[in-house]
Order: C-alpha cells, then structure tokens, then sequence
C-alpha cells in the first residue's frame, strides 16, 4: 500500500492510499480517484515528503505528533459509518452491486474490493458505485 498526497484541480488538496502507484495510476485514468471536497476526477499527484523510519530519521527536537487534518477526521468518521451500516461482501462486490441493480437480490448497503474493470463496467451499465478513500479493514463474513 502507498499513500498519496492528492490535488484536484479545484484547489482542494487530500490524501488517499492506493495498493500501488500503478494503481493509483489506472484508476485515475478511468476516472475512479475523485476528490472528496467537490468530487470532480480531474485529480493529479501532489508533491509530498517522503516517509522515513528508524533511528537515523528521528529528529534532534521532538515534535508534537500532527493533528488529523479535517479530511481525515471526516473519513474516518465516513469509514466508521459505513462499518456500522452496511455489509461488507469483499470481492464479491462486483457482482453484488450488479444483482441489486437488476433486482436478484434485495437492496441493503453494502462495500467491498472491485477491480478496477469491474467498477468501470458497473458504472457503465449504471450501477450507482462510487470509489471509497480508504482500503476495507475487515473481511467478508
């Protein structure tokens, strides 16, 4: 995993984790990496520090630790809601969304992992998906 550092070309800047940076990379391509301020997916890679761990990184002075930004906040508390209040279906996702579409199976709230052409298709034949600012932390039941 590997956390970016994000712009929208609306000014808002905010950081998001992706499995890759190829990743990142294709599904900005496709449109999939909006911007949790105004939603637009014109969003491009801002410049960033690197991370840097172990005793040779440790600064002379300690600094205070950095409070969560308002972005953060707001998606942990987003992440926190969606836990509580839908089923997480993990890969299955693609074609759980897809059978509520069409009326297989009853509606409910749900998230999960999709490939990025498999979210692409959805979106497609009108599925409403959207991409979340963060990875799943639990499995599927």
């Amino acid at each position: 995993m590997i956390r970016f550092s994000l712009k929208c070309t609306n000014g808002h800047a905010f950081e998001s984790w992706f499995q890759s940076g190829p990743a990142f990379d294709a599904l900005n391509d496709r449109g999939l990496v909006t911007c949790p301020h105004c939603g637009t997916s014109d969003v491009e890679k801002a410049l960033m520090a690197p991370a840097i761990s172990g005793a040779a990184a440790e600064p002379a002075t300690a600094e205070p630790p950095r409070k969560a930004s308002d972005v953060e906040r707001r998606i942990k508390e987003l992440r926190a809601y969606l836990e509580a209040n839908s089923d997480y279906v993990g890969e299955e996702f693609a074609s759980e969304a897809r059978a509520m579409y069409l009326g297989d199976v009853p509606e409910r709230p749900i998230h999960g992992i999709a490939a990025a052409e498999e979210a692409k298709a959805l979106l497609e034949d009108g599925v409403p998906v959207m991409p979340l600012p963060f990875a799943p932390t639990r499995k599927a039941n």
